[in-house]
């Protein structure tokens, strides 16, 4: 943990902004860098629904360039004097996650939970609970 760069997930929601600054507090205790990683879900919607009037390709493309931007953003505003990395990966957030702090080594996950609860949590994944089982380093799960 001490030596190995933090996973900062974002969905760019005032939550994950929260969680953000748990992440930065952590490196910079410890002296290590910050990965920030945005996730573009699968589109919803296809060719048989006719819920999008573009194709399922062109939406993940342009949600893509959306997040990239938020991303550059993001990161624009940042005044630290760690080494931090934005990424933007496809597929399901919590499998992307867990997937990126392995390729990386994480020596710490550190997102935001949206406090889903009763049909909530029922209807909607819960992305930092399947992070927290699923995760070979600490995670820290901000509300």
């Amino acid at each position: 943990m001490r030596t190995r760069q933090i996973l900062c997930p974002t969905d760019f929601s005032e939550t994950a902004s929260h969680a953000m600054s748990y992440a930065f507090e952590m490196a910079n205790f410890y002296s290590v860098g910050i990965r920030l990683l945005h996730v573009v879900d699968k589109p919803f919607g296809d060719k048989y629904t006719r819920v999008l009037s573009v194709t399922p390709e062109e939406l993940a493309s342009r949600m893509e360039g959306e997040a990239a931007e938020k991303m550059r953003k993001l990161i624009g505003t940042l005044d630290s004097g760690l080494s931090v990395e934005g990424v933007i990966r496809h597929g399901s957030p919590a499998e992307e996650i867990l997937a990126s702090a392995s390729m990386i080594n994480a020596g710490m996950i550190v997102l935001a939970s949206h406090s889903h609860t009763g049909l909530t949590h029922f209807l909607h994944a819960n992305v930092a609970e399947a992070v927290a089982n699923g995760a070979k380093c600490p995670v820290l799960v901000v509300k």
